[in-house]
């Protein structure tokens, strides 16, 4: 991993943002186009939004591109190009929390702050045989102040590496490898066969369904897109004109028929396409309507149809370009 051999906190950093909800083998890739495509954070400070959010594109949960860039700004204006080297003025940029800040802190300058992170938070809960929530607030305080009394003070940075890499690779979520385990003795969760139990969380994710039906329109050189600019998912992303409603359209409903230019050529259904978050599950599908031709001050921008690989795009659209355009972006 690039990142365990340099103390470099911008690269530390950029690691760690691209790592948060992503798994090692995806996010290098992205690692490598960051440090290439933005080599400072001058660098990324300077890019536009759209560019770094191209840049991020598949790796998904888009509002950390969009933190990542704004904090490149801070670190510019308020500290004038050099990355902070406190914990706390570290924790005051844009999208870093708890466990980021000391990350970087004893990564890239050995400052005695203990990470705590999912493979933490199981490692201390199980050895310790602790049942207390690590998803409630009474939980993060307590596990918070047991990760910082377990810190080697005077090995910050080895002791944190240590720690995560031992919930990666032994102390697991699933089939962790106990009776390999150099600490299995005095495991309580292991002694009292509470493996399984622990960590301890109280809250289940509950994943409503919402349902879109994505308007494809085209003629012979242009397509209709629009950028999704309100709080909710994929903001900032690039998407075709799309209708939520309570189930998928068998049909095209009047009252959108009635919006279009006048000649449509021919009306078709995709096949359905299923996008799993955190907190939602969607469920969508392409209705491709063709024009004889887009008026240019149509209400929804119209792109040349080449263009649309410059774009940034949710996931299930580009697996939707993918399949019906052979278009890769």
């Amino acid at each position: 991993m690039p990142w365990k051999q340099t103390r470099d906190p911008y690269h530390i950093w950029l690691s760690e943002i691209i790592l948060q909800q992503t798994r090692v083998e995806q996010g290098t890739p992205y690692y490598f186009r960051f440090v290439e495509t933005y080599p400072t954070v001058l660098d990324l400070a300077n890019a536009s939004q759209e560019s770094v959010l191209k840049s991020w594109e598949g790796l998904g949960y888009y509002s950390r591109a969009r933190n990542l860039h704004a904090a490149a700004s801070q670190v510019v204006q308020e500290y004038g190009g050099k990355f902070p080297d406190s914990y706390e003025e570290i924790l005051k940029l844009k999208g870093v929390g708890g466990y980021t800040a000391a990350a970087i802190a004893s990564f890239a300058f050995d400052l005695p702050y203990a990470v705590l992170d999912g493979n933490v938070f199981r490692v201390l809960s199980r050895f310790f045989g602790i049942d207390i929530p690590i998803d409630s607030t009474q939980g993060k305080k307590y596990f918070s102040q047991l990760a910082q009394d377990c810190l080697d003070k005077e090995h910050p940075a080895d002791y944190n590496q240590a720690i995560m890499d031992f919930g990666a690779m032994v102390c697991k979520p699933v089939n962790p490898n106990c009776n390999n385990c150099p600490l299995s003795s005095h495991c309580k969760a292991y002694n009292e066969d509470r493996i399984k139990e622990l960590p301890y969380k109280s809250k289940k994710i509950i994943r409503q369904t919402r349902f879109f039906n994505f308007l494809v329109l085209t003629d012979k050189t242009s397509v209709c897109i629009v950028q999704r600019s309100d709080n909710d998912i994929w903001k900032g992303l690039h998407q075709f004109p799309c209708m939520e409603s309570e189930d998928l359209w068998v049909e095209v409903p009047e009252n959108i028929l009635s919006r279009l230019p006048d000649r449509i050529m021919n009306i078709k259904f995709s096949n359905k396409y299923k996008q799993i978050l955190t907190h939602r599950n969607i469920e969508a599908q392409f209705v491709e309507i063709e024009l004889d031709n887009i008026p240019v001050n149509f209400e929804w921008n119209r792109v040349p149809t080449e263009d649309i690989v410059k774009y940034t795009f949710p996931k299930i659209i580009r697996e939707y370009l993918t399949d019906r355009f052979n278009c890769i972006i």
